[in-house]
C-alpha cells in the first residue's frame, strides 16, 4: 500500500501561517477599530456596514482560531516527538512552553509595569479594586481572565493576556492528564466531551459580560478541538496518499465556515447563539485537516501568490499579539495630537497593521526567538530537541 509522502523538517505550512496571519491581523484591526469605527468614516458612504464590520468587528473570534490553531500544533509536536500523548516527557515539555512563553511575557509585564508607575494615560491602573500586584501576580499566575472578570477591565496592554491565561492553564494540566488518563478512546471521548461543550460553558454566565467572554472553559473548549484535529491529522497520515486528495473538500468547507462567521455572525446568532462559535472552531479544525492533507499529498507547496507576508505575520504572530496594543496607543495619540477627524479615521488602520508587524518581528528576532534557544538549551536535553517527520517547529506555537 502506498504511504502518503512526510515532509522535510525545513518546509512550512504555508496555510496554518497564513491562518494565523489572518487571525492575528483581523485583532490588530479589532483594537483599531474600537477606537476608529470604520462606520463613521467616509468609507460607510462607499462601502457596505456589513463589510466594514467584518473587518473590525472579529477580534475576539480571531482568538478562538488561535485556541483551534495553538491545540493542533502543540498536539502534532507531541506526537511527533514522543510518539503518543500519553508518553510525553513532562520535564521536556513544560521546558519547551517556558523557554517559548515566558520571555515575551516577563518583558510584557514589566514594561507595563514602567509606564504603569509613569502614570501614563492608558497604561495606568485606576479602577476600583485593582492594582499593579494584582495585575501582575494573575498575568504571571495564569488567572488575569478572572481577576478582569472579578474586577472589570485592566488597560488594554494588560487585557490581551486573558487568552494567554487560558492556553498555559490547558497546556499546564495537558501532560498530566495524558499520562493518567491510559486509554486512548478514554482520552479522545473527554475531548470530545469538551470540545462539544463550547456553545454551553460559553452561555453559562449570563449577564456578566467580561467572564461570558474569558471564562477557561470556552477557550479550552476550543483548544481541545485543536487536540482532536491532531490526532485525526495522525490516523490520515498513516493512510494511502490517494485519500488526500479530497483536501479540497476539507479546505472549501472550512474557508466557508470562517467567511459565515467573520461576515454573517449577528445571522447565524439568531439561529445558533453561542453554537456559533461551535461553527467557528469546527471550520478552523477543517482547515487545519485539509492544509495538514494536503502537504502530505503535495509537500513541495508554495504558499499562494500574494500572501507569503500573510505567512510571515501567521510566525511571529506570538509577539506581534502582545506587543500590538503599543502600536495601537501610539497612534491614537498622534491621532489626537494633529487632530485626526473621525471622517479619515480609516487612515490610521494600515499603519496600525505595518507597525505592529514591524515590532513584533524585531522583538522576534533579537529577543524572544534568541531567549527561546537559549532556555531550550538549558531545559530541555538536546537529544529529545528532534523533530524526525514534521515541518512544524517548537517556534510556531505559542
Amino acid at each position: 500500500m502506498a504511504t502518503a509522502p512526510t515532509r522535510k523538517t525545513s518546509q512550512r505550512n504555508a496555510i496554518i501561517d497564513a491562518l494565523r496571519g489572518l487571525a492575528i491581523v483581523l485583532v490588530v484591526l479589532h483594537h483599531t477599530g474600537l477606537r476608529f469605527p470604520l462606520k463613521q468614516t467616509v468609507l460607510a458612504d462607499w462601502l457596505p456596514t456589513r463589510l466594514l464590520n467584518s473587518l473590525i468587528y472579529n477580534g475576539y473570534e480571531a482568538v478562538f482560531v488561535f485556541f483551534v490553531i495553538s491545540g493542533f500544533l502543540i498536539t502534532s509536536i507531541s506526537l511527533d516527538r514522543w510518539g503518543s500523548l500519553n508518553r510525553i516527557n513532562i520535564k521536556s515539555f513544560y521546558g519547551r512552553r517556558i523557554a517559548r512563553i515566558v520571555p515575551c511575557l516577563l518583558l510584557l509585564v514589566i514594561t507595563l509595569s514602567v509606564l504603569h508607575l509613569l502614570n501614563l494615560k492608558y497604561y495606568a491602573i485606576a479602577r476600583e479594586g485593582q492594582s499593579l500586584g494584582g495585575a501582575i501576580f494573575s498575568a504571571l499566575g495564569m488567572h488575569l481572565n478572572w481577576y478582569e472578570g472579578r474586577t472589570g477591565y485592566l488597560p488594554g496592554g494588560w487585557d490581551i493576556l486573558w487568552s494567554l491565561s487560558i492556553e498555559e492553564t490547558f497546556y499546564l494540566a495537558l501532560p498530566i492528564f495524558c499520562l493518567f488518563i491510559r486509554s486512548r478512546w478514554l482520552f479522545i471521548s473527554l475531548l470530545l466531551l469538551l470540545a462539544l461543550s463550547l456553545p454551553l460553558t460559553h452561555a453559562a454566565p449570563e449577564g456578566d459580560e467580561i467572564w461570558q467572554e474569558k471564562a477557561y472553559l470556552p477557550g479550552m473548549a476550543a483548544i481541545a478541538t485543536g487536540v482532536l484535529t491532531a490526532l485525526i491529522a495522525q490516523s490520515a497520515s498513516a493512510h494511502s496518499a490517494k485519500r488526500f486528495k479530497h483536501h479540497g473538500k476539507l479546505l472549501l468547507i472550512g474557508s466557508l465556515g470562517l467567511l459565515a462567521v467573520f461576515c454573517f455572525e449577528d445571522i447565524l446568532w439568531k439561529f445558533l447563539r453561542d453554537s456559533t462559535l461551535l461553527v467557528l472552531t469546527i471550520a478552523t479544525a477543517c482547515l487545519l485537516l485539509g492544509a495538514h492533507c494536503r502537504y502530505l499529498y503535495q509537500p513541495d507547496l508554495q504558499p499562494i501568490p500574494g500572501t507569503r507576508w500573510l505567512c510571515i505575520m501567521g510566525r511571529q504572530s506570538y509577539e506581534i499579539y502582545l506587543t500590538h496594543m503599543f502600536v495601537v496607543f501610539g497612534i491614537v495619540s498622534t491621532a489626537a495630537m494633529i487632530g485626526t477627524t473621525k471622517t479619515i479615521g480609516f487612515i490610521w488602520y494600515l499603519p496600525a497593521v505595518a507597525l505592529s508587524w514591524l515590532l513584533g518581528a524585531t522583538v522576534e528576532k533579537w529577543y524572544s526567538r534568541p531567549c527561546d534557544e537559549y532556555l531550550r538549551g538549558q531545559l530541555v536535553d538536546s537529544q529529545s530537541s528532534m523533530l524526525p517527520h514534521t515541518s512544524i517547529t517548537e517556534s510556531d506555537v505559542k
